[in-house]
């Protein structure tokens, strides 16, 4: 190959930039609207400079105040106030298992070939996940009073939205083949399920059943705080009454369980997965 180049050529010269004057002036503007917002929302919320100021100075006292913990205070009114938060959060997932696995097959498109029927779907799954559980904890409690019922019917209402989606996604991923094998072969729709996608979203299924169960305990310790039951009624009672000591047992608790929580999730999830 000849390289040399004829008479009177200029080098080729590539001058390399790291983005283009629409991408540079584009990320400009996206940086420019981050700032605007949070001036906006900084002067919105009305935030007291004096506050600020005096806070590590308010949070030194409270937390001499939460020490030493009030160990006594434990048994039996923490204690209880936990076995009913894990009441909650195992009761509310199970309901929201069974109440999110047929609307995940009608918002999984390979299963249910029915526009309208995935559209409604859609929608319910994300009417749930737009709530806050503490919001649905409100609700509940208007239905069926102060109490761990509307505790389990929050978590498992917010949970619908979480656990379908997840499910949806894990049917959709799922391999033609086997459905396309068990159709031809003139299996019933059950059969097809059971055998032919079952064994495929099983894992997933599993996972994101743990996965929301160890969610599902967090969020069912602030519940309490509206009165839908659980060790959020004990921290309640205790901050109100000015008990700092008895609060610091409350978060400790609190932390014990998720801590532990957290540890069984991921050994059982290593077994079964």
């Amino acid at each position: 190959m000849n390289n040399t180049m004829a008479p009177g050529m200029k080098p080729l010269m590539r001058e390399w930039t790291y983005l283009t004057p629409a991408e540079a002036i584009g990320r400009w503007l996206v940086w420019l609207a981050v700032v605007a917002a949070t001036v906006w929302a900084v002067r919105s919320i009305d935030i007291i400079p004096e506050f600020l100021a005096d806070a590590p100075e308010q949070m030194a006292d409270l937390l001499v105040r939460m020490w030493p913990p009030d160990a006594a205070h434990y048994y039996p009114h923490v204690h209880a106030a936990l076995v009913e938060t894990l009441h909650i959060a195992t009761l509310g997932t199970i309901l929201s298992l069974f109440l999110a696995i047929p609307i995940a097959l009608m918002a999984a498109r390979n299963i249910c070939r029915i526009p309208v029927l995935n559209v409604t779907a859609q929608l319910i799954l994300v009417s749930s996940r737009s709530v806050n559980s503490l919001v649905w904890a409100l609700i509940f409690v208007a239905v069926f009073g102060p109490g761990p019922a509307a505790g389990t019917f929050a978590i498992a209402f917010r949970s619908i939205g979480f656990v379908g989606k997840l499910l949806a996604e894990a049917l959709e991923e799922t391999s033609p083949g086997p459905l396309e094998a068990l159709t031809a072969a003139g299996a019933p729709w059950g059969s097809i399920m059971l055998k032919g996608v079952w064994p495929q979203v099983q894992p997933a299924f599993w996972g994101i059943a743990l996965f929301r169960w160890d969610i599902n305990v967090r969020e069912s310790a602030v519940l309490g705080l509206v009165g839908a039951g659980g060790i959020g009624v004990v921290l309640d009672d205790a901050i109100n009454f000015f008990q700092w000591d008895r609060v610091a047992t409350v978060l400790l608790a609190i932390l014990a369980v998720v801590v532990i929580a957290e540890i069984v999730v991921t050994r059982i999830r290593a077994r079964l997965i």
